[in-house]
Formats: C-alpha cells, structure tokens, sequence
C-alpha cells in the first residue's frame, strides 16, 4: 500500500492505495475537484455536501454512460472493455469517496 496526497476543494487528503493505483487515483481526485470547481462551491462551509454533490454528478455521468452501453450505437464497439472500464472507475470512486469520508 501506498499513502498519496490528494488535493480536492481547496484541501489536501491523505489516503491509502494500493501500489500501482496511484496516478489512477490521482486522475479520479482530480476529476471531483474539477466538479467541485466547476459548481462554484465554497468548500470550507459545506465540504461534505459539496463532496457528496460532487459525487451524485460524477455517479450521473456514469449511470449515462452505462446507459448508453446497454444500446451501442456500433455494433463493433467492445462493450465488454468498456464496460469493465466503467465498473472498475465506478468502485475507484466509491472507494475514493469513503476514503475521504473516513
């Protein structure tokens, strides 16, 4: 296990991972800091709420996602791949989430 520092909304949050996860993890913070920027939240006052929002609209962009792989537009299209792809980002967030929630 490696220990990464993860900066989102203004603070910075040490968690655990497991070696080799890192830069994953890293890109994962980086995406609900971009949605935590991007909803203009004041961090400091509501920093569960703002993660917990920020969360929601990442997890709705992958339900979207999901959605869309149940009814591929191109038959030659790896679903299997990509599905596995979002299942795997899915149980990083949810990891991620509860590690900053910890």
């Amino acid at each position: 296990m490696s220990e990464v520092k993860l900066q989102v909304g203004g603070r910075v949050h040490t968690v655990s991972v497991a070696d080799g996860q890192e830069d994953s993890l890293r890109h994962l913070a980086s995406m609900v800091d971009a949605k935590i920027a991007g909803m203009g939240a004041n961090v400091s006052s509501n920093e569960a709420k703002n993660l917990l929002f920020a969360a929601i609209l990442l997890a709705d962009e992958l339900n979207d996602a999901q959605k869309k792989l149940a009814h591929p537009p191109d038959p030659g299209l790896d679903t299997d791949a990509v599905a596995d792809k979002l299942e795997r980002l899915a149980t990083s967030l949810e990891n991620t989430a509860s590690r900053l929630e910890g």
